[in-house]
């Protein structure tokens, strides 16, 4: 579905190329030709269209390094010119066309020269069937730009898949960074409480052989309080899994944000967090920072600065709140509702008792995201950013 969405986005924008054929087609149409001629012009006016249209088709669902893509480039230049030779001057603007076919089929580092090398025999067909000046700086020039355009747009293509290839190994080696940490929790955890029951385990039997009972029912509670103490610290390592935290959200946005080209300006205070915040608090607060870099990064184009601050602040009622705010000077919120992940950190924000606000940023620019949570518990002052 996809791909199909995407190939008629492709023939859509390649039909606005269309406006070139006006002057082959009001070459045909002029009665300047025999029938013979007007035939044959006709004919390869809509060979050159489909081999020029299929070739933006088969690319959409050919791998890259398909080889099949360059015949149909090569056809559309020995198309262009003989048109050129054989009906006249009016048919130069097929090599626009092709030099835009060229950018696309060759590697980015071929590109420019292949642009290059097919305005040259566009110049060089124009002059020997000695067009007219105006002809040239009217087909010749765009031949050049739409090739070079097309070009750069290939390049910033290739950019932006390669800031995706990026984003997903930077996402894989997070992934595989927490699972080794967990690793070695559990490895630390588990390795010295189950060779302490182990040992306590055979101490156990050793009494209970030499009839030492009140020494074995010792070992025996012993091993009881071990087990119950593993499983609260095992059930407390993979709740740490589980829940994001500031610093480690902190870093992961740092990294999605140079990917999308956006400077992240943080304070110190958003590290040190507030002091005697509790887990569940602290984990919305880290989600909360996700949501708002997901949003920069997917909805924020032309932004070009994120910052987060940290802070805290008095309600009405002597409450006190802990604040995360996320700016950005891209375009701002718009008129569209909230989507499913502002919707979803809202209902996590209420279940400890917080709240989110959204809208313009300072002076109407950008986007604003503040999640507020109970600041019941402080040791001491919240630093400045």
């Amino acid at each position: 579905m996809q791909n199909r969405r995407q190939l008629l986005v492709k023939l859509a924008w390649m039909s606005l190329w269309m406006i070139y054929l006006v002057y082959p087609v009001k070459d045909l149409t002029g009665g300047t030709h025999g029938t013979a001629a007007t035939v044959a012009g006709w004919a390869a006016l809509a060979v050159f269209l489909a081999v020029y249209l299929s070739l933006v088709a088969l690319r959409s669902t050919k791998p890259a390094d398909w080889r099949g893509k360059y015949p149909f480039v090569a056809s559309m230049l020995v198309l262009a010119v003989a048109t050129s030779f054989g009906l006249g001057e009016a048919w130069l603007t097929l090599f626009t066309y092709a030099s835009v076919c060229v950018a696309i089929v060759l590697p980015p580092r071929l590109g420019l020269r292949g642009v290059g090398a097919t305005t040259v025999l566009a110049l060089a067909v124009a002059l020997l069937i000695r067009a007219d000046p105006d002809t040239l700086a009217a087909i010749i020039l765009p031949c050049f730009l739409g090739g070079l355009a097309m070009t750069g747009l290939q390049r910033l293509i290739a950019t932006m898949q390669e800031l995706r290839e990026a984003r997903a190994a930077v996402a894989h080696l997070a992934a595989s960074e927490e699972r080794l940490r967990l690793a070695r929790d559990l490895h630390d955890l588990l390795g010295h409480s189950l060779s302490l029951i182990t040992l306590k385990s055979e101490l156990a039997g050793r009494f209970m052989d030499q009839d030492k009972q009140e020494a074995a029912r010792a070992q025996v509670a012993d091993i009881e309080s071990v087990a119950r103490q593993s499983l609260v610290d095992v059930r407390e390592a993979v709740s740490g899994f589980r829940r994001p935290t500031l610093p480690v959200e902190l870093a992961a946005a740092r990294t999605a944000l140079a990917a999308a080209q956006v400077t992240l300006e943080a304070g110190p205070s958003v590290l040190d967090g507030w002091p005697g915040l509790g887990p569940d608090e602290t984990g919305v607060l880290a989600w909360a920072l996700r949501e708002a870099v997901t949003n920069v990064v997917r909805h924020g184009e032309g932004a070009t600065v994120c910052t987060v601050t940290a802070d805290r602040t008095w309600e009405g009622d002597g409450e006190r709140f802990a604040v995360l705010e996320i700016t950005d000077n891209g375009p701002g919120p718009g008129k569209s509702a909230p989507g499913n992940g502002l919707s979803g950190l809202e209902e996590r924000l209420a279940l400890v008792g917080g709240r989110l606000e959204t809208g313009p940023g300072p002076r109407g620019r950008g986007f604003r995201l503040r999640a507020l949570v109970p600041l019941r518990t402080v040791s001491g002052p919240l630093p400045t950013a």
